[in-house]
């Protein structure tokens, strides 16, 4: 995981380490989220220019990727991939949704912004609604918070005793081990945005009349409980990465870097998976005669 450094983007070379040893968050390991840079940009392209430029590149690959992902699938392939975001508000969630997803074809993709629980969701538990929104074989989905919300807002705000909220992490595990013996890749992402620049997001959601729906004047009452939800991650992140399903921290100050590193860990992942199109169960020299008779 990513620790403190000088927070200046990384040279060209460095844009070319794999990044998800670099991000990841090994099983077991300790989590300081204090000490991770949220400005970092950690094998990054060199600035803003490029890093745009570098995220928009890898659209051709990503959709290469996901089309052959997809065709698998119509051979009986079961593979699919999960990408889940979480972070705190202003982190960038939506925003990783549209310049990232933005480069896959949308009909392969299945997207899923978790919101508090519905009295019908309350009433079953907590991973119910998670099951029903994951996505089919040959499908790329999204979450924009998922259950974690379920050890991180239940946590701080005490919605449910600890010694149940103890056993939800171990159901956690067995849940995404249950995921990945089914073919599912996942790729869990914490947004690390520090409490300065949440700070000037939400100042610019007040200043632009435009950005008013997306400011709630709760999100000020939930600044001043900034450090339980720090624990609170930091918990899930300590308690939750293992080898079937890691947790990834991607500094989130840098909306360039954000985009680039998010774009990066899913082209890593699908390239890790490989996908390939699934022969023809049919003649095609006899098949190319026929057609051309007609």
């Amino acid at each position: 995981m990513a620790k403190k450094d000088s927070g200046k983007p990384d040279g060209p070379k460095g844009a070319q380490k794999p990044l998800s040893p670099l991000l990841r968050v090994p099983p077991g390991g300790r989590v300081g989220l204090a000490a991770v840079r949220a400005d970092a940009t950690p094998a990054g392209p060199a600035g803003k220019a490029a890093g745009v430029a570098a995220t928009a590149g890898m659209a051709e690959r990503l959709g290469s990727l996901q089309e052959r992902l997809y065709a698998a699938s119509t051979a009986g392939d079961r593979r699919r991939v999960l990408l889940v975001l979480q972070g705190m508000d202003t982190s960038g969630k939506g925003g990783t949704v549209k310049h990232v997803i933005g480069l896959l074809n949308p009909s392969g993709c299945r997207i899923k912004a978790f919101k508090a629980p519905t009295p019908e969701e309350r009433n079953h538990p907590f991973l119910w609604r998670v099951r029903k929104a994951l996505p089919q074989p040959g499908e790329i989905g999204i979450f924009d918070r998922s259950h974690y919300e379920d050890v991180l807002i239940a946590r701080v705000r005490e919605l449910v005793p600890r010694s149940q909220l103890g056993g939800r992490y171990a159901q956690i595990n067995r849940f995404e081990r249950s995921l990945a013996d089914d073919g599912v890749t996942l790729v869990k992402v914490f947004l690390h945005i520090s409490y300065e620049e949440q700070r000037k997001r939400l100042l610019e959601r007040l200043d632009n009349p435009e950005k008013h729906w997306k400011f709630a004047p709760g999100d000020i009452e939930e600044r001043s409980v900034w450090p339980a939800y720090q624990e609170a991650y930091e918990l899930a992140l300590e308690r939750c990465s293992t080898d079937a399903a890691p947790w990834f921290v991607v500094p989130a100050d840098r909306k360039w870097y954000r985009n680039w590193a998010v774009g990066k860990l899913l082209l890593e992942h699908l390239e890790d998976i490989a996908p390939q199109y699934p022969k023809g169960d049919f003649d095609v020299e006899e098949c190319r005669a026929r057609l051309l008779a007609t």
